[in-house]
């Protein structure tokens, strides 16, 4: 297994839409054992394939507060939207800033597992903000562009000077 760069925000390849993975391979779950060890390494509780620069449509999560309950989704679809939550998110592509973001509260979502079966699940609370999260990502969004635009620049701004003080 290996650990995987993280793409960080505003780089534009977090733009990019993923494709849909045609057939689980040996390749994928090898990619899957990689983004859930960059995942974990970081730390952090949810990982889409774009913030790795592979635009396949892979996310990977684990809410639990011990680590091993991963689920990993290939090709979801939310199905169901219901109610709205205000909660503070953050993002492995952009490190060190938490704002508060507006999303269902409850969802149901497709897709399919690392042996390529279809399931549906049904998720609410930091499950369901964390699935519509990495989902945003497969689509080419990034969790600040559910900000205003201010917040944006100030958060570009931060993350431009944060840069600068590391190198």
């Amino acid at each position: 297994m290996a650990l995987l760069p993280i793409i960080k925000y505003p780089d534009p390849r977090l733009h990019k839409v993923a494709k849909p993975v045609a057939a689980v391979t040996e390749n994928t779950r090898k990619l899957i054992r990689d983004m859930s060890e960059t995942m974990y390494a970081a730390p952090g509780i949810g990982l889409a394939a774009t913030q790795i620069d592979v635009h396949e449509q892979i996310v990977v999560i684990d809410v639990s507060e011990t680590h091993d309950d991963l689920i990993v989704f290939i090709n979801p679809v939310l199905l169901e939207l219901e109610g709205t939550e205000e909660s503070e998110e953050g993002c492995l592509s952009v490190p060190g800033i938490y704002e508060t973001v507006t999303r269902a509260n409850r969802i149901k979502v497709q897709a399919q597992n690392e042996s390529g079966e279809i399931f549906q699940l049904e998720a609410d609370g930091l499950l369901a903000v964390c699935i519509q999260h990495e989902i945003d990502h497969l689509h080419g969004k990034v969790f600040v562009e559910h900000l205003s635009h201010l917040k944006q620049t100030r958060i570009r701004a931060k993350l431009k000077k944060q840069r600068r003080e590391t190198l």
